[in-house]
C-alpha cells in the first residue's frame, strides 16, 4: 500500500502541485513569522542586556500601595542614599541615574526618533569629573552646565551633528539650543532601534526633568571578588524598604528580556492568526483535491479491496499521499519562509525602523513547528475524503456507480448547520447586549460557531443564490447555461470552492465595516465634544511643561485657553485622577452635554462624567471628602453631571484648587480658542510661539480626525496585505478545484464539442461557472463582514456614544469586483486546457 501510494503521488504531480502551494504559502507564513520576530526578539535582548553590564546592583524607588488617605507617592533617591549606598561593603562605586524624554530635532527641523525612543539623561563625571563608564566619548568631552549636551554617536551620524555643533531640542515643550560638546557610543536598545540619547550634566538633568536633588535609579557596581548575590545583601541593609528596593543587574536583563518577548509576542500572534487563515483555507484545497482525486480512482480502489485490501488500508494510502504532499509543502515553506523572515528584517530599515545588529535566527521550534503544521493540515484535509473512499462497495465501484451524498447524508449536513448557524448568530446577538471587554470572549465564540455553520450549510445555499445568477447567465446562451448546471452539479465541492474565498471576505468586510464606523465616531466625538480651534499635545504623549499654557496665551487673537493636568487622588477608598482646568475658560472650549446641575467650575465645585457619578452615587449637589496627592483632605461639590467620552472624562475642577496639592505642573494637553477660528495663519502664530518645536504637535479638530484617520488606514493596509495571502490561496483553490473538475469531465466535454459547442464557448463555461462559484463565495464573505461589523460594533458603542454603523458601499463594490476578479483570473488555464481537450480522444476517456 505505500509504494501503491508513492505511485499515485508521482501519477498526479500536475494535480497536487496547487496543493502543495496551498500548503507551502501557509507554513510560510508560519515559519516567516516566527524567523522574524525570533530574530528581532533576539537582537534587542542581546542589545539591552549590554547596557546592564555595568549595573550589578540597581537601587529604584519603591512605589507603596494607596491607603484610603493616601495615594501612594513615589518616594525619591538622593544624594544620601547615593553616598550610603557606595560606602557598602563590596561596592566599588555608585552612579545616580537620571532620565526623560527628550526630543532632538535635525538640521531641517523633523524630530530624530520614533518619539518614544527619544530620550535623555546624565553624564555622571562623579566628584573627580572622571568619564562616566556608560558612555564612552569617541570625540570631545562631558557636558557642563545648561547650555551643553553630549548625544550619542549614531545619533550625531544620521543627523550629521559634530562636536561645536548648536541642535535644538525640547524636554517638555519650550526649544533648548545647547551646544554639542561630546558624542559617546552607547548600547541603549532605545538608540539601537533608531530613537536617540542625549545626556546633560546631573544638574542640568535633575531641573530638566523635574527631580531636583534626586535620582530616578541608583546603579552600584561590585568590587572585584564580590557576586552581585553578596553586593544586594549588602545594600538590602542600608537602603529603607519603605523608600527603595534592590535588583541583581542579572535580574534587570532577564526581566528586560522577558518584556521584549512579551512585547514581541502580540506582533507573532498577530502574524500567525493571518497564517493560521491562509492554512484553514488551505484545507478546503487539499480536501477537494483528495475528494476528486479518490473520486477518479473509484475503481482502482475497489479493485485494491477486491484483491484483499482492508478499509484502513485504503484510507491509510489516501493518508500516505497526504503525509508526503504535507512534508514536500512543509520543507518548501520552511526555506521560504527562512527567506521572508530575512526579507521582513531588512525591509524594517527600508521603512526607517533601525534593528539592532544580530544574527538570523531560525529556531529547532521553528523548524519543527513547519514540519508538523504543514504535514498535519494536510493529513487533516485529507482524512475525511479517505475514510469517505474506503466505506465505497467494491461491486459498486467496480460498476462505476458511485457512491453520492444519500438524502439523509444531505439532511444531516443541513440539520447541523442549521443548529450552528443558528447558536452562532444567537451568541452574537448575546454578546452585542454585553459591555465592552465583557463581550468579546462570546463575540468571538459566536463568530467561530457562526462560520462553520455557514460552511456546513454552503451546498444547500448555493442552489438558491447560484440559480439567481440565471437571468445573467442567459446572456451567454448555451454557455451560461452550462456553467450555471456546473456550478450547483456537485454542491460540497462548490461550497469548499466558494468558502475558501468566503472566509478572507468576511474578515475584510467586517474590518473594513468596524473601521470606517470608529472613524466616523471619533469625528462627531471631536465636533461634538469640543469647541476649541486647537488642542496642543507633546509628539510622545508626554506631559507639557507650564511654560507652553503661558508662550500660547500670549499669542495674538488667541481668545481662550485652559491646560488639562492630571493628579491621583483618593476618594471613598478608590483612586479617582482629578483634572485640573481654567475654570473659566473651560466652557468656551467644550461642549459636553450636561445631564444634571450646570457645567460650573471654580473653588470647590467640581463637574463629574455620568460613570463616575454613578459609580459613586452622586448627583448634582453632592459633596464628598477627597485625599490629595499630597496628603491633604478637603471637601468638593458636584455642580454637574455631564456625559464623557474617551477625550474628556473623569472629576474636572479648578486648576487653582489643585495646584497646592499635585506634585507634577505638566500638562496632558492645552485647549486653545482664536478670534477667527482655525486657520493657517493661526496655527503658524501658535507653532511660532513655540519655538517650531517638532516634539509639539499643534492639531485643529480636523487634524486629529485625520491623524485617527491616517491610523485606522495604516492599519487597514496592512491587515489588507496579510489577509493578501488567504486571497491568494482561495485562487489556487478555484483554480485547483476547475483544473481538476475539466479534467473529470473530459468526456462531457469532448461531446459538447462534438455536437457543436466551439472552444470559445468551452472557455466561456468554464470562465462562467468560476465567475459564478467566486462571486457565490464573495456575496457570502461580504453579507458575514457586515454582520459581524455590525455585531463588534455594537459592543463597542456601548463605550462610545457618538458610534453607529457606517457601511462602505464603495469598498464592499470593490471587493465584491474582486471575487469577480479572482473567478476571471483563476480561470484562464482550466478554460485553455479544456478548450484544446481533442474531442475524439475525450470522448473515448473514461
Amino acid at each position: 500500500m505505500f509504494r501503491t501510494a508513492l505511485r499515485n503521488v508521482l501519477a498526479h504531480k500536475a494535480r497536487l502541485l496547487m496543493t502543495v502551494l496551498a500548503v507551502l504559502l501557509g507554513v510560510a507564513f508560519v515559519s516567516g513569522t516566527l524567523v522574524f520576530t525570533n530574530t528581532i526578539s533576539d537582537a534587542y535582548q542581546k542589545s539591552s542586556a549590554k547596557g546592564f553590564d555595568q549595573v550589578d546592583v540597581a537601587i529604584r524607588p519603591e512605589h507603596p500601595a494607596p491607603s484610603d488617605d493616601s495615594v501612594g507617592r513615589r518616594p525619591k533617591l538622593t544624594r544620601p542614599l547615593l553616598d550610603k549606598a557606595a560606602g557598602v561593603p563590596g561596592a566599588a562605586s555608585a552612579i545616580g541615574v537620571v532620565n526623560g524624554f527628550t526630543a532632538i530635532a535635525d538640521k531641517n527641523g523633523k524630530l530624530i526618533g520614533g518619539g518614544f525612543q527619544s530620550q535623555g539623561g546624565n553624564y555622571w563625571s562623579g566628584e573627580d569629573g572622571g568619564e562616566d563608564p556608560r558612555y564612552p566619548l569617541t570625540g570631545g568631552r562631558a557636558p557642563h552646565g545648561a547650555d551643553e549636551v553630549a548625544i550619542d554617536a549614531e545619533t550625531a551620524r544620521r543627523a550629521g551633528y559634530k562636536v561645536g555643533d548648536t541642535l535644538r531640542l525640547s524636554v517638555d515643550g519650550p526649544v533648548l539650543e545647547p551646544v554639542v560638546t561630546g558624542v559617546f557610543t552607547t548600547d541603549d536598545g532605545n538608540v539601537a532601534a533608531g530613537g536617540s540619547l542625549a545626556l546633560f550634566d546631573t544638574a542640568t538633568a535633575q531641573r530638566l526633568f523635574h527631580s531636583a536633588g534626586s535620582y530616578d535609579e541608583i546603579d552600584v557596581k561590585a568590587a572585584p571578588g564580590t557576586s552581585q548575590a553578596a553586593l544586594r545583601k549588602a545594600l538590602d541593609e542600608v537602603v529603607p524598604k519603605d523608600v527603595a528596593s534592590t535588583t541583581t543587574g542579572r535580574r534587570l536583563a532577564d526581566d528586560q528580556a522577558e518584556q521584549i518577548s512579551a512585547a514581541m509576542s502580540g506582533m507573532k500572534t498577530g502574524l500567525l492568526v493571518f497564517a493560521g487563515i491562509a492554512l484553514f483555507v488551505g484545507t478546503f484545497i487539499i480536501a477537494n483535491t483528495f475528494t476528486m482525486l479518490v473520486a477518479q480512482r473509484t475503481r482502482e480502489l475497489a479493485l485494491l479491496r477486491a484483491v484483499g485490501a482492508s478499509r484502513r488500508q485504503v484510507t491509510r494510502s489516501v493518508l500516505i499521499e497526504a503525509f508526503v504532499v504535507g512534508a514536500v509543502a512543509a520543507v518548501g515553506g520552511l526555506a521560504a519562509g527562512i527567506g521572508i523572515g530575512a526579507a521582513m528584517r531588512s525591509l524594517m530599515g527600508t521603512l526607517g525602523a533601525t534593528v539592532p545588529d544580530g544574527p538570523l535566527v531560525v529556531s529547532p521550534g521553528t523548524i519543527g513547528t513547519a514540519l508538523l503544521v504543514g504535514v498535519l493540515v494536510t493529513m487533516l484535509a485529507a482524512w475525511l475524503p479517505g475514510r469517505r473512499a474506503a466505506k465505497i462497495p467494491p461491486v459498486a465501484a467496480m460498476s462505476s456507480v458511485h457512491a453520492k451524498a444519500t438524502t439523509k447524508s444531505l439532511v444531516l449536513r443541513n440539520t447541523i448547520g442549521a443548529l450552528f448557524s443558528a447558536a452562532g448568530v444567537a451568541v452574537v446577538l448575546y454578546a452585542t447586549t454585553m459591555d465592552g471587554s465583557d463581550g468579546q470572549a462570546p463575540m468571538g465564540l459566536g463568530a467561530v460557531l457562526l462560520i462553520i455553520g455557514v460552511f456546513v450549510l454552503t451546498p444547500l445555499l448555493s442552489r438558491p443564490l447560484i440559480a439567481a445568477a440565471a437571468p445573467a447567465l442567459r446572456v451567454f446562451g448555451i454557455s451560461g447555461k452550462l456553467a450555471r448546471q456546473n456550478s450547483v452539479r456537485n454542491p460540497r465541492r462548490t461550497a469548499a470552492t466558494a468558502s475558501a474565498l468566503m472566509i478572507g471576505l468576511t474578515l475584510i468586510t467586517g474590518m473594513t465595516v468596524m473601521a470606517g464606523s470608529l472613524q466616523n465616531a471619533i469625528d462627531k466625538m471631536a465636533g461634538s465634544a469640543i469647541k476649541a480651534d486647537y488642542v496642543v499635545t507633546m509628539a510622545n504623549g508626554n506631559g507639557l511643561s507650564p511654560d507652553v499654557e503661558k508662550k500660547l496665551a500670549a499669542v495674538d487673537g488667541v481668545t481662550d485657553i485652559s491646560s488639562l493636568r492630571n493628579a491621583p487622588s483618593r476618594v471613598d477608598g478608590r483612586t479617582e485622577f482629578l483634572t485640573g482646568v481654567n475654570g473659566a475658560a473651560i466652557g468656551e472650549l467644550t461642549d459636553l452635554t450636561v445631564t444634571d446641575g450646570s457645567f460650573a467650575v471654580g473653588g470647590a465645585r467640581v463637574v463629574v462624567d455620568a460613570d463616575t457619578a454613578e459609580s459613586h452615587g452622586w448627583k448634582a449637589g453632592s459633596r464628598f471628602r477627597v485625599s490629595y496627592e499630597d496628603g491633604e483632605k478637603g471637601t468638593l461639590t458636584v455642580a454637574g453631571v455631564y456625559e464623557g467620552n474617551v477625550m474628556i472624562q473623569g472629576i474636572i475642577l479648578d486648576d487653582s484648587a489643585l495646584a497646592p496639592h499635585r506634585s507634577d505642573a505638566r500638562a496632558m494637553q492645552v485647549m486653545v480658542k482664536t478670534a477667527g477660528g482655525a486657520s493657517d495663519a493661526a496655527e503658524n502664530r501658535l507653532e511660532k510661539a513655540l519655538g517650531d518645536n517638532p516634539a509639539i504637535k499643534v492639531q485643529s479638530k480636523q487634524d486629529l480626525s485625520e491623524s485617527i484617520a491616517q491610523m485606522f488606514t495604516l492599519m487597514l493596509n496592512m491587515l489588507y496585505g496579510l489577509l493578501a495571502m488567504a486571497v491568494i490561496v482561495a485562487v489556487l483553490g478555484v483554480v485547483n478545484t476547475l483544473a481538476m473538475s475539466v479534467f473529470e469531465r473530459s468526456q462531457e466535454i469532448g461531446m459538447l464539442r462534438a455536437i457543436g459547442l466551439d472552444r470559445k464557448g468551452v472557455k466561456r463555461m468554464v470562465r462562467l461557472e468560476s465567475l459564478v462559484i467566486s462571486l457565490f463565495g464573495g456575496v457570502l464573505g461580504i453579507g458575514l463582514g457586515v454582520f459581524f461589523g455590525w455585531a463588534a460594533g455594537e459592543l463597542l458603542g456601548s463605550r462610545m456614544a457618538t458610534y453607529e454603523l457606517v457601511l462602505p458601499w464603495g469598498r464592499m463594490a470593490v471587493f465584491l469586483l474582486l471575487a469577480a476578479t479572482v473567478g476571471v483570473l483563476a480561470a484562464l488555464w482550466p478554460a485553455r486546457r479544456a478548450a484544446r481537450l481533442n474531442m475524439l480522444a475525450a470522448i473515448k476517456s473514461e
